[in-house]
């Protein structure tokens, strides 16, 4: 992210509310990381849009940011509102409107040491695995600290997933997800 975070001792960051999330697939499945700034979870690529110019302009330059890699073409597959919380400075309502992508990229992966820890592709199946961990942490079945250290899909990822049939939950898990964004 361009903006820096005030929690590593930069200037102060606001939230804008509008974010971009670009799903990057290859063989071996869709590209994921291990989240090193809050809040923990196995997200894809994501950022906020201000001092980007525009969410596609923000999509292309997370991806550069997160994980090196080079956009070569963006397609909108969401354009919604989630109330997911922010670990920027909030300003207004709770949660962004999200422009959800899917890319082609190029280059090698070149993660940032800020941001990502351990990017990987994960199959389907996995991914699914994940989602249910969310869940279990959304039931009350594990505490902030197991979560965190075994993370799920990030929550507001969960939603985002499963509308565009890559992960299957029951609705009414993902209500209970919704509760911890």
């Amino acid at each position: 992210m361009t903006t820096a975070d005030p929690a590593l001792g930069s200037v102060e960051s606001f939230c804008d509310h509008i974010s971009v999330g670009v799903l990057i697939f290859s063989p071996s499945g869709l590209l994921v990381f291990d989240r090193m700034t809050p809040p923990a979870g196995v997200p894809p690529v994501a950022g906020h849009v201000n001092q980007h110019g525009g969410p596609e302009k923000a999509a292309r330059n997370e991806v550069t940011e997160e994980v090196g890699l080079t956009v070569i073409h963006l397609h909108l597959l969401l354009n919604e509102w989630r109330p997911n919380h922010c670990r920027r400075t909030p300003t207004g309502p709770v949660g962004h409107h999200w422009w959800i992508f899917q890319a082609e990229a190029s280059g090698s992966l070149r993660p940032s040491a800020r941001e990502v820890r351990d990017p990987w592709w994960v199959h389907p199946d996995q991914l699914h695995e994940h989602a249910l961990r969310t869940a279990s942490y959304a039931d009350g079945h594990l505490s902030r600290e197991q979560s965190s250290g075994s993370p799920g899909i990030g929550p507001v990822w969960c939603r985002f997933l499963h509308d565009l049939g890559l992960i299957t939950l029951f609705l009414s898990a993902l209500d209970r997800i919704e509760r911890v964004l």
